[in-house]
């Protein structure tokens, strides 16, 4: 009988994490160190950091020290994205996550797996792209190959295995749409603008 899992046929693709072994270990000593004991207030200086080490990072982004990114030349956060305490942003596979989105505390982005269908278990980068103005509450988890549309909202603890459409606020495990966002009456970007 056939195993359906042996550990020791598992190799590592050829050129997948992107760059080299030192490369990828210097990042994340980078990352446990200089990104992670920075001040709460230092959020372009860490933007810093994920741009010396290949992130595309737009203006005026607001990440966390304790935020992880697994290869930040793998991610591209748009301007205006806030990113939380203690989120993962698991890039084995491209993630991108357009402009005044919010990813909150504890949510794990997760852009990879392994074909568990083959026993030598191989592992795969498969990209996520989290839509503009979108907010992903406390503790969502988000699967390889997911698109968030524009402006969806997830509920805590929500774990999103599928592609969510626009403008919907959607819970539960597993996520789904349960109601269309709607914005307040009387809103505008000039009446509303912090002060």
């Amino acid at each position: 009988m056939h195993k359906k899992q042996d550990l020791s046929l598992f190799k590592m693709p050829k050129g997948f994490r992107g760059k080299p072994g030192w490369y990828v270990q210097i990042w994340w000593l980078v990352q446990s160190t200089l990104f992670r004991l920075s001040p709460q207030f230092a959020y372009s200086y860490r933007a810093m950091l994920l741009r010396l080490f290949g992130a595309k990072v737009g203006k005026k982004t607001v990440i966390r020290p304790t935020a992880k990114i697994t290869y930040p030349w793998k991610v591209e956060i748009q301007d205006n994205v806030w990113i939380g305490d203690d989120v993962v942003l698991y890039s084995l596979g491209s993630i991108k996550i357009g402009s005044n989105s919010v990813i909150s505390q504890r949510s794990y982005i997760c852009a990879g797996d392994h074909d568990y269908s083959d026993p030598s278990f191989p592992i795969r980068g498969i990209g996520i792209s989290i839509g503009e103005e979108c907010w992903l509450a406390t503790d969502t988890f988000v699967a390889p190959g997911v698109t968030i549309a524009k402006g969806v909202v997830t509920g805590a603890r929500s774990s999103v295995f599928t592609n969510l459409p626009e403008n919907m606020v959607c819970l539960g495990s597993p996520c789904k749409p349960i109601k269309i966002r709607k914005v307040k009456d009387g809103w505008s970007p000039a009446l509303n603008a912090p002060r």
